[in-house]
């Protein structure tokens, strides 16, 4: 996958595609990232990439000409790819949005600054807007990156098992369960019984219930957007009991 980041700070990006699982698909040559700003592509002897907003306000606006001949600049090294631009007003990234940009040849991803980009370059120049939550950054290089690595682990060959992507937090629409390692015994706590005997039945059984039980304490929203099957229902009721959940058993409404 060819990646370009459009940013008005490019070092930034590329010291940090460097790192981890993305840094040595990088070095693999699975994906290919590269980044440009804007100001290289300014005309005028102070290189400016930004201006007051129309109707007053606080802030600055990036301007359209020079945002838009850095993405011309970067749709030459990504010719296939989708141009996303990362901003408050996206679609939260999800895993299933991650999936669904995987399958893609490449992304050409913009990175708004200050008050954000004149609204008729975002109009006519980017085919979606992708936000990774409900606060305020100073800037989308950030969510850039997480866009990168959230993309780049479910490519294949990334990571080094190809069965970690599926197994990761909400690819199944639940929350992960509990990991332990060595030491068996620590701070007088010992791992879970059913880990250490070597049935495998037991131990998946075990995996999802508490997948299940962590989803519904932690993020309700997610239980409540899944249709449980008469297993994961079990399941869940069995998870509420042994934590002593004040409602009914084989009660449960979702």
């Amino acid at each position: 996958m060819r990646i370009a980041v459009v940013t008005l700070f490019p070092d930034f990006v590329r010291e940090a595609v460097k790192i981890g699982v993305v840094g040595r698909a990088v070095e693999r040559g699975q994906i290919v990232v590269t980044a440009m700003s804007p100001r290289d592509f300014a005309t005028d002897a102070h290189r400016t990439v930004d201006d007051r907003p129309y109707g007053g306000g606080p802030g600055m606006v990036l301007k359209p000409e020079t945002t838009s001949a850095a993405l011309r600049s970067a749709r030459e090294q990504v010719p296939a790819g989708r141009t996303i631009y990362l901003g408050a007003e996206g679609a939260p990234l999800t895993q299933a949005k991650a999936a669904e940009l995987a399958k893609w040849p490449g992304m050409i991803l913009l990175a708004g600054r200050y008050e954000g980009v004149d609204e008729r370059l975002l109009t006519n120049e980017v085919d979606e807007r992708v936000s990774i939550g409900d606060y305020v950054l100073s800037g989308g290089e950030l969510p850039a990156l997480v866009l990168i690595d959230a993309v780049s682990r479910l490519l294949p060959g990334v990571l080094g098992d190809a069965e970690s992507a599926g197994q990761d937090s909400f690819s199944a629409g639940l929350l992960d369960w509990p990991h332990y390692t060595r030491p068996e015994v620590w701070r007088e706590e010992s791992v879970p019984a059913v880990l250490i005997g070597g049935n495998h039945a037991a131990i998946a059984r075990w995996r999802l219930k508490q997948a299940l039980g962590r989803t519904w304490e932690r993020r309700r929203d997610l239980i409540e957007r899944l249709t449980l099957t008469a297993e994961q229902r079990e399941l869940l009721d069995e998870y509420r009991r042994e934590v002593g959940a004040r409602s009914q058993p084989n009660q449960l409404e979702i």
